[in-house]
């Protein structure tokens, strides 16, 4: 059973207000307002000077675990948001595993789920690592640039902040055990983010409650039985939304990084679960739900369930 063996988190102190991005984003006086006072979002995490390969490095080096079972690694993955974000020949998955001493392992980028793509790395880590020797160990970074106009804002809906994250993956083990995975793939809503933001909006609600209602179901749990809910870092009043429709405490969200740092790309996940384990939200035996959506081309919606 796919689980979790540690996770590492880099956020630049540098913050942005919303206010400031006006004019690189395009935005109105009035969306900026929309954006504060409606969703939540104050503050932008960005690095400015650094690259993506700093942004991986920054994560993966405060893995204290790292440097004693670099051997162990046998996969690295990237969990990406965009196909391409550097331009040719530059390969900073390539150059980071080589100045971590993980050579060795078989290394790729995954990117078919836009900003969900993070929780698939984990299910493609873990599906890799069943076939491997017991001891393997498979490392799943995300960390990316907000480095053009579509990968700074998602129209009416948020904003894309930098940062970066690393999580070692091991096939079974004793604490924070992957339960359930599932995902649906909406080719209809094909670049309907930018050209129909309306008939995305109205049908994400529901694509993400029967995501998350799937991944329960599969678990053999309820929802009553999820004690925490980890989200995308989107919006604060999408979240507030779909809870009510479900039934579930909002009080059990957390939200509290929206406003902080934006939507920092596949990286949202281990972001709040860093949090959670730092204010000790996170009890042994405790169940969990990760959830996320991406879009691009089509759309993605995706939830994990997990026993810490």
């Amino acid at each position: 059973m796919t689980a979790l063996e540690a996770v590492a988190t880099y956020l630049p102190e540098h913050r942005v207000p919303i206010e400031e991005l006006a004019g690189e984003l395009d935005l109105t006086e009035m969306q900026v307002r929309l954006f504060r006072r409606f969703h939540r979002l104050s503050d932008v995490c960005r690095a400015p000077g650094t690259t993506p390969l700093d942004l991986l490095l920054a994560a993966a080096s405060k893995l204290d675990e790292l440097p004693a079972v670099r051997h162990r690694v046998r996969y690295v993955l990237w969990a990406r948001t965009f196909p391409v974000v550097v331009p040719y020949p530059l390969n900073p998955l390539d150059t980071m595993c080589r100045l971590l001493g993980l050579d060795h392992a078989v290394a790729f980028t995954v990117t078919h789920h836009a900003c969900a793509t993070g929780l698939l790395a984990i299910d493609v880590a873990g599906r890799l690592l069943a076939g491997a020797p017991p001891d393997s160990l498979a490392l799943v970074v995300a960390g990316e640039k907000a480095f053009t106009y579509d990968a700074r804002v998602v129209p009416e809906t948020s904003v894309f902040g930098e940062g970066s994250s690393a999580c070692l993956i091991r096939h079974d083990g004793p604490r924070d055990r992957l339960l359930a995975y599932a995902a649906s793939q909406r080719g209809d809503f094909d670049d309907e983010v930018t050209t129909d933001i309306g008939r995305f909006q109205d049908d994400y609600q529901e694509s993400l409650m029967a995501t998350i209602r799937t991944a329960v179901e599969r678990a053999g749990l309820a929802l009553d039985d999820i004690g925490l809910m980890l989200p995308h870092n989107v919006n604060i009043v999408a979240w507030q939304r779909l809870c009510r429709r479900i039934g579930y405490p909002i009080d059990r969200v957390l939200l509290d990084n929206v406003p902080l740092t934006a939507h920092v790309f596949c990286a949202d996940a281990f972001v709040n679960y860093q949090t959670a384990r730092a204010r000790g939200l996170l009890r042994p035996g405790d169940r969990y739900l990760v959830a996320a959506a991406g879009a691009g081309r089509g759309a993605t919606f995706s939830a994990m369930v997990f026993e810490h």
